[in-house]
């Protein structure tokens, strides 16, 4: 049997790549178990009926929940969040702060997506001026949005964004208000509602971790192959160095 001698390089190659591809592939299979349970809170809040904003307040565990809500929008402190594609085509996502009469409370309600093909012109939107009931899901946001520069802090209204948390933006305008941000339902008031509820489903995940553990097989693969190819060529060097002599 030939002996295994990859060398010291190739080893310290593989110790030091190895255990981060294998972290990598399990990291993944982790991100698709998260999105698979994200999706089942999902699917089995959307068939509850919603919930009054005071059972919302009394609950830590509130994504996807549904809420019923009566009351008036903010339309002096709109905030539009930038860089939301649809089909193609550029556009913003409209917010806008709810007073909810029953309870007192304020909430930053998503109206949905606007096009906006033209950055000399403002963005066109329309605020109900009436008190009306409408209904709405609570989304909590799986993490940071990634941002390459800071959103710039002031300015006039409406606020032009990259990412927005609700619970920055209540004491910046002074006032108490509900944590995150709540989506709205179809309805007089909203506009294009086709969020995606997770922005990668599991299946990707699975496939990149599928991709990484490949990668990690591969490594080990040609690190056998080399420790005995190298061995094997050492060896016919000898004899041949030898049979000269």
């Amino acid at each position: 049997m030939r002996p295994f001698r990859p060398g010291w390089v190739p080893t310290l190659v593989v110790l030091a790549l190895l255990p981060g591809l294998v972290a990598l592939g399990c990291w993944q299979l982790g991100r698709a178990e998260e999105k698979r349970a994200l999706l089942a809170t999902y699917a089995e809040r959307r068939i509850e009926a919603p919930i009054t904003t005071a059972q919302l307040a009394s609950s830590d565990d509130n994504a996807f929940r549904r809420v019923h809500l009566y009351g008036r929008f903010d339309a002096e402190h709109s905030v539009l969040l930038d860089n939301r594609m649809r089909d193609g085509q550029a556009g913003v996502e409209l917010l806008q702060p709810f007073h909810d009469q029953a309870s007192g409370q304020w909430l930053l309600i998503n109206r949905g997506w606007l096009p906006w093909p033209d950055r000399r012109v403002p963005v066109h939107f329309d605020t109900p001026a009436h008190a009306m009931a409408l209904d709405a899901s609570v989304y909590v946001s799986p993490g940071s949005t990634f941002q390459l520069h800071p959103d710039p802090e002031g300015g006039q209204w409406p606020h032009l964004l990259t990412a927005v948390d609700a619970a920055q933006l209540w004491p910046a305008l002074g006032r108490g208000g509900f944590a995150h941000e709540l989506r709205l339902e179809p309805g007089p008031a909203a506009y294009r509602l086709d969020w995606p509820v997770v922005a990668m489903g599991p299946e990707k995940h699975l496939a990149y971790a599928v991709q990484w553990f490949a990668l990690a097989g591969a490594l080990v693969l040609l690190y056998l192959y080399f420790g005995w190819h190298h061995n094997k060529e050492k060896r016919h060097g000898h004899r041949h160095s030898t049979g000269r002599a």
